[in-house]
Parts: structure tokens; C-alpha cells; sequence
């Protein structure tokens, strides 16, 4: 059954996936579980794809000395049939002060050699890539919990906006994050640290005015105007914003992948515009559309004061949201 590399050392352990930041960790976490219960444990990291049986035979034999070690295995899925042999042989009666840890990237290839681990009785650690935008959410989140801090979702969807899809580099923002502000990160403190990426700016401000949160909007959009942001796709960003909440609720409640086809968008920004639609009104939204179409008038018509022009739209739609017009 799958485990957390949290849970306590156990003899044999699979880490099945091919993302490498969850593979490292997964072999930090056991190694320092390792040390803590002997803290002259060693650690000791092999290559499945060149290391010889006789290899392996020896660094899993009992020691003369006693003490804790852990073996790593990487690559599983490229371990010969000899190797293979050596591993399941020993699976059946490992040492205990021994953990066996075996990588494999998952797929096709060697397949059978992390059935066999599994079926042998192996904690599976999952390190499977992440490629679903509300498991990124989730991993941005978590990992804001587990450096002792708290993100709200739509300020992970900011930094994900900001910082891209590769793990290593969402762990870092979010280590930086934490350690600079004491861990309570919001959209303004997003928008006030990745303020000259324009793709971030212009959905921060959308994402924040539809949400009703005047404040962070505003804040938002000084640091995209200072930054040198054109007004345009902030506009363009806040017209979006409302028409996709109101062709979301417009549609009903449902499961956002079920309705993924129909509204023809990704589930993960119907699940994002269900959470924004709470706190509008059918004629609130009526109203907020007709505020982004002005505004879009405005900044693309030539506006003498285009960030005026922004910032009044957000004044609008807040008033719109809390049921008024202007």
C-alpha cells in the first residue's frame, strides 16, 4: 500500500515516479529518519544500470559492525535481470537494520521488477510528475504548510502563473516566500514580489477585482502600471476574468470536468471561476461586463488616463459584486 516517505523506516522502500524533486526528498526524509534513530547510519546511493549482483550482494550482507544503513538503488527500471534476482532474493528476508530503497521512474520498462517489489511487501512512496493544474495548486499550498506558512489559493495561482510548472523552482518561490514575509502569503504579496512578469500582473489584478478584494487589485495593478505593464491586457485580463465567472454560473453547479466540454475551457478554470461566482448576482455580473467593456473602450481608445480608467473598472466591479452599480 502507498506511503508517505514519512512513515516510519521500513525495510524495503519503492519510490515509484519520475519527478525528481519528490524522488530526492523521498531519499532525504528516509536517510535522515535513518540518522535519527542511529546517527552513524550511512547512506549509500547505487546505480541499478552499472552495478554489478556481487556489488549490491555485499552492501546488503550483514555488517561486522552492526548499525543502521540505507541502500539506494536508482534507476530500477534499467536493473538487469541479474541485478534483478539479487534484489528479490533478498526482499524475502531483509536485514533489519538495512532499508533497501529502490527509484523507478514507472512506465512500461522493468515493470515487472516494481510489481514484484510491491507484491513483496515494499512501502511504495508515489513521485509520479505532477501534470494536473489543481495537483500543482495542491503541491503549492502544501508546501507553504509544510515551511510553517499558509497561502491562500488564489495567491498559488499567482505564483504559479509567475513561476511555471517545474517543482524545483515552485519549492524555491515558496521557500523564499516564507522565509521573507513569516509565511502569510496573499495576492498582493504575489503580485508585489513577481510585479514585473506582465502575464502575472494582468490575471492578479482580474483574479483580485473579481474576488472583490479592492485592495490587493489595486496594489496589484500600481506595481504593473510602475513596472511598465500596458494597460491593454490588464483590461483585457479583468474582461476575461468576469466573463468567464458568468458563463460559469450561468451554467449551474456540476463537476468542472464533466462540464469542461460543454463551456469549452480546462477544468481547472472552471473549478477557479466556481469559487469567484460565490458573492455575485446575475445582474451584479450584468453590470461588472458592462464595466469591463468600458473600460476596454477606454484604455484601448486612447484614454488620457488609462490607470484611472483601470482602477475605476475595479471600483465598479466591487460595487457591482456587492449587489450596487455606478
Amino acid at each position: 500500500m502507498s506511503q508517505p516517505a514519512s512513515s516510519q523506516l521500513t525495510p524495503i522502500v519503492l519510490i515509484l515516479g519520475d519527478e525528481e524533486l519528490l524522488v530526492t526528498r523521498a531519499i532525504a526524509d528516509i536517510g535522515a529518519r535513518a540518522r535519527a534513530a542511529d546517527p552513524d547510519a550511512e547512506v549509500r546511493e547505487l546505480d541499478s544500470s552499472t552495478l554489478m549482483p556481487g556489488e549490491l550482494a555485499e552492501v546488503l550482507s550483514p555488517s561486522l559492525f552492526g548499525g543502521r544503513r540505507v541502500a539506494v538503488l536508482r534507476n530500477g527500471q534499467d536493473a538487469r535481470k541479474e541485478l534483478v534476482a539479487v534484489v528479490l532474493d533478498y526482499v524475502k528476508n531483509p536485514d533489519p537494520e538495512v532499508t533497501l530503497v529502490v527509484t523507478h521512474v514507472g512506465g512500461a520498462k522493468g515493470k515487472a521488477f516494481a510489481d514484484s517489489l510491491q507484491k513483496g511487501g515494499a512501502t511504495v512512496v508515489p513521485a509520479a510528475r505532477i501534470t494536473k493544474h489543481r495537483d500543482r495548486l495542491d503541491f503549492v499550498t502544501g508546501e507553504f504548510r509544510r515551511l510553517g506558512g499558509k497561502c491562500s489559493t488564489d495567491a498559488a495561482e499567482a505564483l504559479l502563473d509567475a513561476v511555471g510548472n517545474d517543482l524545483r523552482e515552485l519549492a524555491a518561490a515558496c521557500a523564499q516566500l516564507t522565509a521573507d514575509t513569516g509565511g502569510r502569503v496573499d495576492l498582493a504579496t504575489v503580485a508585489r514580489y513577481y510585479r514585473g512578469r506582465a502575464e502575472v500582473s494582468g490575471f492578479t489584478v482580474a483574479d483580485a477585482a473579481v474576488a472583490g478584494d479592492v485592495a490587493g487589485a489595486l496594489e496589484a495593478l500600481r506595481w504593473a502600471l510602475h513596472t511598465g505593464v500596458d494597460p491593454v491586457p490588464i483590461a483585457d485580463a479583468l474582461a476575461d476574468g468576469v466573463r468567464t465567472v458568468a458563463r460559469v454560473a450561468s451554467a449551474g453547479r456540476g463537476n468542472a470536468y464533466q462540464m469542461a466540454s460543454s463551456l469549452g475551457m480546462p477544468a481547472w478554470k472552471i473549478e477557479k471561476a466556481q469559487r469567484q461566482a460565490r458573492g455575485w448576482t446575475p445582474d451584479g455580473l450584468v453590470q461588472a461586463m458592462r464595466a469591463a467593456a468600458e473600460c476596454n473602450m477606454a484604455v484601448k481608445g486612447g484614454s488620457e488616463d488609462r490607470g484611472y480608467a483601470l482602477e475605476r473598472t475595479i471600483m465598479q466591479f466591487a460595487a457591482a459584486r456587492q449587489g450596487g452599480g455606478s
